[in-house]
């Protein structure tokens, strides 16, 4: 495979990158499969309050959400407590907003690195091509004049394998960063749309 002999041509560069890459991987996949959880977790738990919410039955709702630990129970928790204390509309509201902004980092906890990882990548590609080039010309600078085109572009050849190895690495994360970003943006608007549901069923003109 081209990839696989790219990485071989490459020099040691291609092992951090490498690295960075893996890693990059693990936190996509680790979040990806988060995400997925909580969104079924989401609507399953949603569907379940709906008729307890209607029917204005807020124990079995407050029992369902203090048992479970989903974001959407964690955040309608805050504003249960507020209900059952008998506290007005902006009271509760409150409550809600506090229980989302406590959600928040552990909804884009670790997503915000892919794009870090993606930035080092590329540098370090950079970086290994530059040290490359450095090597090259050093070894050109010693060599037989007749050799000396030659061994430069096979030189320059080897040392632009980091580059384009760190680019292979970045362009993946990147794209996974702004999916998986968007899949959380989505996630949290449905908790934010739930939460003012509920308030509106919890607090009724």
């Amino acid at each position: 495979m081209e990839i696989v002999k790219l990485f071989q041509a490459g020099g040691t560069f291609m092992y951090p990158i490498l690295l960075v890459l893996a890693l990059g991987l693990v936190i996509a996949i680790e979040r990806l499969v988060y995400l997925l959880k909580t969104e079924k977790a989401t609507n399953l738990v949603w569907s379940e309050l709906v008729p307890m919410l209607k029917a204005l039955d807020f124990e079995r709702a407050v029992k369902l959400t203090s048992s479970i630990k989903t974001p959407i129970a964690n955040v309608l928790n805050y504003g249960f407590s507020r209900h059952v204390d008998g506290k007005n509309r902006e009271i509760i509201e409150a409550a809600l907003e506090e229980g989302i902004m406590d959600e928040m980092p552990q909804l884009t906890q670790r997503t915000h690195y892919l794009a870090t990882l993606a930035n080092i990548a590329t540098l370090l590609g950079l970086l290994g091509t530059i040290i490359g080039l450095i090597q090259a010309f050093t070894a050109v600078a010693q060599a037989d004049p007749a050799e000396k085109a030659d061994l430069l572009s096979a030189s320059i050849a080897v040392a632009m394998n980091t580059t384009a190895f760190g680019l292979i690495a970045a362009i993946p994360l990147l794209l996974i960063h702004s999916f998986l970003i968007t899949k959380t943006a989505h996630l949290v608007d449905n908790v934010e749309k739930s939460a003012l549901k509920a308030l509106n069923l919890m607090v009724r003109d």
